[in-house]
Order: structure tokens, then sequence, then C-alpha cells
């Protein structure tokens, strides 16, 4: 599994800013592509007056402050791919309208992307029940690995990587890709099964899975643990907290509407409460 192209979606916001840096050194360890997509929203509803009838004058404002943020736009991006002209990775940088989502998921298919990194504000209680983020649909969809970054961070102090897992089979595709960032950062790789009370199992069997694992899949560098908490989520959160882990990988099952509501998904609560970069890849049901 290499990390040939890298893409990170970029709004100009102080978390794009830090994953696109660490997106940069992580290019630089793998040597392959870094591309940049910026997507600019259209408004979709026409500007309506209060009694109903259009508004011509805001509507044509609307018009002209979209052009002038064009044009700033590709200015900037213009200047970064200048930036980046002597780096020992290939640059590019592309423009694109509508929907945010929308616009990252055709450039991932496009590009045939082997890793997403994109800058995260997480959100917390009825807007996060609401709407989600455009972060969180990527980490929930993406057809590759998607790495979230809060804070600033530098991938050469990567060193320490969690593996939270129930250590299935279906953890077999995903395991080869969290194989190959361990090795191009040359980390340490913590293999955790979280146990709750919903969700319990035995020290002895929860070991012998991991170790079993570990084994099959040729990890090194790898250790097996196991933490009691009332929650995975809040399992994860804490166990790498008390690990003092520099990343949070899992994976994530990609559920939409109603089987999402009533599933939840710890992966993506994970990725908006941890302070931590974290990890994921969608698991196909």
């Amino acid at each position: 599994m290499n990390m040939q192209t890298i893409l990170v979606p970029f709004d100009f916001s102080d978390e794009a800013q830090n994953a696109f840096d660490f997106a940069q050194q992580l290019a630089e360890k793998a040597q392959g592509q870094l591309k940049l997509v910026h997507v600019v929203e259209i408004p979709t509803a026409q500007s309506f007056s209060t009694m109903g009838e259009m508004n011509l004058d805001s509507a044509q404002l609307n018009q002209v402050y979209m052009i002038e943020l064009v044009e700033k736009r590709k200015k900037q991006l213009e200047e970064l791919k200048e930036k980046h002209q002597n780096k020992p990775y290939q640059f590019s940088t592309r423009i694109s309208f509508g929907n945010p989502y929308a616009g990252i998921a055709n450039e991932i298919a496009e590009i045939k992307a082997d890793l997403v990194v994109m800058g995260s504000k997480g959100s917390s209680g009825l807007e996060e029940l609401l709407i989600g983020s455009n972060t969180e649909k990527v980490v929930r969809h993406a057809s590759c690995p998607v790495i979230t970054v809060k804070q600033p961070v530098k991938a050469i102090e990567i060193k320490k990587i969690i593996f939270a897992s129930d250590f299935s089979e279906e953890n077999r595709k995903i395991i080869q890709h969290i194989k190959s960032l361990q090795q191009l950062l040359g980390a340490e790789l913590i293999l955790v099964k979280i146990n709750t009370p919903s969700f319990f199992e035995t020290s002895r069997d929860s070991t012998n899975k991991i170790e079993e694992f570990v084994k099959i899949h040729g990890l090194t560098n790898a250790q097996a643990s196991i933490y009691n908490s009332t929650s995975e989520e809040e399992g994860i959160i804490e166990f790498a907290e008390q690990q003092n882990a520099d990343m949070i990988a899992m994976a994530t099952h990609g559920r939409t509407g109603f089987m999402h509501l009533l599933s939840g998904s710890i992966a993506e609560d994970v990725v908006n409460h941890a302070k931590r970069p974290v990890w994921t890849m969608k698991i196909t049901d």
C-alpha cells in the first residue's frame, strides 16, 4: 500500500493550514504527489425580498462578490504553487465549484487518492447531530484512508499510533494501510481492544485475538493492550491520553441515514472530540 497521491481539501482556515502542513511533511517522506483542492460554494437560493420578489441588486452584488472571491482564490492558489516549485514531491492545485463534500468526493475518485488529509474544527451537541460537517461526510464515505487534523502537528513527531479495533476479519483490508503509514513514519503501533459493559470480552480472549492478528498480518514494532471504559469512544480517547499517543487509527463503517442514527459512528465521534490526529478508513458493510 503506497501513499503516492495525497489530497488536501483546503478552505484557507487555520485547521486546513494545519492539515496542509502535515500533508506536506508526509508527501516529503513518501516523495509522491500532493494535490490541493479548494471548493467554492455557489449560493443556490436566489435572493428574495421579504415580499417574495426577487431583489436584483442583492443578486448582482452576490455575483460581483463571487467573481471577486474566485479571482482572489485563484491568485492565492497560484502563489502556493510558486512556493512549492522545488519540493521533493509534485504539487498541484485545483479549484472547483458547488457543494464542498461533492467536490472533495469527485476529486478523490478522479485522482485515485491514496490518502486524504483534512482539517476539522470538531462539533458537538445539536449541531453535530443535525448537520454533520463536510469532514465527517468524507470520513464516512471516502474510499481511501482519511487523516483528520485539528491542531498543528509534525509528521516526524508521530511516533506512537494507537489502532483501536475488535480485530475481526473485516479489519484485514485496512491494516495494510495502517502498516504502510507506520513504516513511513517509523512509529510504534499499539493495538487496543476497548472493553465496555455492553461489549465485554475476557482479557484472555482479547489478548489471544490481538496476538493472532499481529501474527497473521506480520506486524512489527507492535504491542497489544486492553482498556476498560464505559463507552468505546471515551475509552479510545482516554487510552490515547494515557499512552500519550500521537495518532489514533480506526475503521469506520460508512453507514448512512437511519442506520447511521441508530448505530452512531464511533469513528466520527472520535474525530469530533479527539485533540490528536485521527486516521480512519471505511470498511464496507
